[in-house]
């Protein structure tokens, strides 16, 4: 993780508990995918602002995006050593506001989709990290990725990443690259705690991306679930070649 996530708090909630300046009317999105544009919120001279980037990162470096791994995640082991985020954990930190996520977990031969949201509720805010690319031609775009920590024992049956939560009481303290370091912010990049979410499984329906309102969020019935085991496996497609992975990357670009 973190492959697709959802945010459906109304607009004044997040603003609420983020606390930036901009008054956005987003509309509630269940199923944000890879390369979409999503809401992000940055400190500038310690005010808070909201703003709209890419989700898949690309260092400032790269010559050409179209040869380079789609970086949608950053490991909290290894962001402050790789080439791609090392300078970003240090001077360019976000927060990515969401209300749960999805995670595919494999049983029977098939994989299949299930919802985990914080049991208290949500908005939170995912640790993310954020670059402008600068084209060629002058052009500029804004790129982010969700940071990732190994998953805690109860989420670890689903899979084992998960994303770093960060607690409202440390947002300023994540957000402030001038005052704190890489080496101190490396203490909120943890996994959230046993028990801080659930989760349960839902329709297939989530797995296309064109799919995207309230009902991909419900739980499944026991019926479906038993139907769904007694259909046969279908044949996997041989999967599609991806471009190679940048020098040094760790694998950070896969989707899980």
């Amino acid at each position: 993780m973190c492959g697709r996530y959802i945010v459906t708090s109304a607009p004044s909630a997040i603003r609420a508990l983020f606390a930036y300046g901009e008054q956005p009317n987003f509309p509630a999105r269940y199923n944000i995918a890879p390369t979409q544009p999503i809401v992000v919120v940055i400190a500038d001279r310690s005010a808070r602002h909201v703003r709209l980037m890419r989700w898949g990162f690309i260092p400032a470096w790269v010559k050409d995006p179209r040869n380079f791994t789609l970086l949608i995640n950053a490991r909290a082991e290894t962001v402050r050593d790789k080439p791609a985020f090392r300078n970003a954990i240090r001077r360019r930190r976000c927060l990515v506001p969401a209300d749960g996520y999805y995670e595919w977990h494999t049983s029977g031969g098939q994989k299949h989709p299930y919802f985990i949201y914080p049991r208290g509720g949500g908005p939170i805010g995912f640790a993310g990290l954020f670059e402008t690319w600068a084209g060629p031609n002058g052009e500029e775009v804004d790129t982010v990725a969700i940071i990732t920590a190994a998953a805690p024992p109860d989420l670890a049956v689903l899979h084992h990443r998960v994303p770093v939560t960060i607690a409202p009481e440390d947002f300023a303290a994540w957000l402030d690259c001038a005052g704190v370091s890489a080496d101190e912010a490396a203490a909120m990049m943890v996994a959230p705690r046993d028990g801080a979410f659930g989760w349960h499984r839902v329709s297939r329906d989530v797995n296309r991306v064109a799919n995207d309102d309230a009902q991909l969020i419900l739980p499944v019935s026991e019926q479906a679930i038993a139907e769904d085991a007694a259909r046969p496996v279908a044949r996997q497609r041989p999967a599609r070649r991806r471009p190679a992975a940048a020098p040094d990357d760790g694998g950070q670009g896969s989707l899980f």
